[in-house]
């Protein structure tokens, strides 16, 4: 076993859904050197976003903490990049530290990513093609397509490290992200008809109002583009839905394809240097993303597709092979990181470390996971604030309806609503039980979970929640 401390490298993309993975089983598409990772480490099958959100998850991501903690609860609420973080943590530890593509979290004085010797990112989302970078020089346009750009800055970056000092490298992909620009190499690929979700048709028949409004229909909220040419004419509703559905899914895995080529760069250079097996390589999305589940694109709700985050990390030298099946979340990764590493977490961090699951096995599975968003408006998605609890069979979530949103988009009177869900019968979230008498007593158990675990990390219940009988 090496007495190294890890390299570590984390690829990090955006609105990569588990399920257009192939290690996860996809039916779409092959990602090839993603399902490397997976088959050399550890593949985790219940990661959760705390947020499901671009900006709020990468700052629970860096930081360690929740959304009410780090500050970042919405896409314009910028981060203060000076908190403590893992990165931080290390950079005092003697590791060489880098960020390179997709900040997101706000930009200017106080919010350019900070603790790093070496950052060069986008500005906002930036583009696909010829996209501008922002580093401690100032603003330039970089020729070339961005997933390929940012690969090439991240691996010059660690060229030009001693071959001894340990690093840590975050490459931030802008891929997937809508508006779905693959390279134009790979404009003949998926041209085949791409299967449909089983709940593509999902008429929400048991679904609240809340979930009812959202704006993220294929068949009606795609736009040009998005599609990048119009439908045909003469298309019924439901033919039209369909053709969207397509179109959307070619560009979607065609960037996807791009990412895997250029996870497979990184992979490969890291043998070629010889630090792929003191190397922790991960490979990991912001969040979910749905992908014609429910009929949506797009994620903020706490269903399962949004919900649930890809994870797969390699570390050769420490962690043997296999698949991990208990639930984490995206504010444990910190923690983690930091305890591969031999460098103490800083106190004010709120996950867990699962470390030890990976080395010793020495790991009590968490009981429930807590989720909160917090993003607010009736202009753009309408997906309405809300926050929930999930154990490992069950899913409560509160619609509040009330909230942080962007600027302009103010709200109409929407009373608040439940949902509740049996994952072991209903996997596809397709019935709402929250009214079944059945479920009553479920309901008050995990309603006085959720009331329990808010109080432990210091969130704050909406004061329309009902307060538990017993807590």
């Amino acid at each position: 076993m090496s007495g190294r401390r890890p390299n570590i490298v984390m690829i990090l993309t955006d609105d990569h859904a588990a399920h257009a993975i192939s290690a996860y089983g996809s039916r779409v598409n092959t990602t090839p050197r993603i399902d490397e990772i997976a088959q050399l480490g550890r593949r985790f099958d219940n990661c959760f976003a705390t947020n499901s959100l671009c900006s709020p998850s990468r700052a629970s991501i860096l930081t360690g903490t929740y959304s009410h903690v780090n500050g970042v609860t919405t896409l314009v609420t910028p981060i203060d990049a000076a908190q403590p973080s893992f990165v931080s943590a290390l950079r005092s530890s003697g590791y060489r530290t880098a960020m390179v593509g997709k900040w997101h979290m706000g930009d200017g004085p106080g919010h350019d990513p900070q603790h790093f010797d070496y950052w060069d990112v986008l500005i906002g989302q930036g583009d696909y093609v010829d996209t501008v970078f922002l580093d401690k020089s100032g603003k330039r346009v970089v020729e070339g397509y961005a997933t390929d750009v940012i690969t090439d800055l991240a691996l010059n970056w660690i060229s030009s490290l001693p071959a001894d000092d340990p690093y840590c490298v975050l490459i931030y992909h802008k891929a997937p992200h809508r508006p779905w620009v693959p390279p134009p190499s790979f404009a003949g690929r998926y041209v085949d008809p791409i299967p449909l979700p089983p709940t593509f048709d999902d008429d929400y028949a048991t679904r609240t109002s809340s979930a009812r409004r959202a704006a993220m229909r294929i068949a009606e909220h795609l736009t040009l583009e998005d599609l990048k040419v119009p439908p045909p004419d003469g298309l019924s509703y439901e033919e039209e839905a369909l053709w969207k559905y397509q179109r959307f899914m070619e560009d979607y895995l065609r960037c996807v394809d791009s990412v895997d080529d250029n996870v497979g760069r990184v992979t490969d250079f890291l043998r070629t240097r010889g630090d792929f097996d003191d190397t922790l390589l991960i490979y990991a999305s912001d969040q979910g993303f749905f992908l014609g589940d429910h009929g949506w694109f797009d994620k903020r709700f706490m269903y399962e597709e949004s919900l649930r985050m890809p994870l797969v990390l390699s570390y050769p030298a420490r962690v043997a092979p296999g698949v991990v099946g208990e639930m984490v979340t995206n504010v444990d990764w910190a923690q983690t990181l930091l305890e591969a590493a031999g460098v103490p977490a800083h106190p004010r961090m709120q996950g867990r470390s699962f470390w030890p699951l990976l080395t010793d096995g020495s790991y009590e599975p968490a009981e429930g996971v807590y989720y909160r968003y917090w993003e607010h408006d009736d202009v753009f998605h309408k997906a309405p604030a809300h926050y929930g609890y999930r154990t490992s069979r069950y899913k409560l979530i509160y619609f509040y309806n009330d909230g942080m949103g962007l600027p302009g988009c103010g709200w109409g009177t929407y009373p608040p609503e439940w949902e509740l869900y049996d994952l072991l019968v209903d996997p596809a979230e397709v019935r709402n039980v929250y009214d079944d008498p059945a479920y009553a007593g479920i309901r008050e158990e995990l309603t006085v979970a959720m009331w329990n675990e808010q109080a432990r990390l210091g969130d704050k219940p909406h004061p329309s929640q009902p307060r538990p009988v017993t807590s």
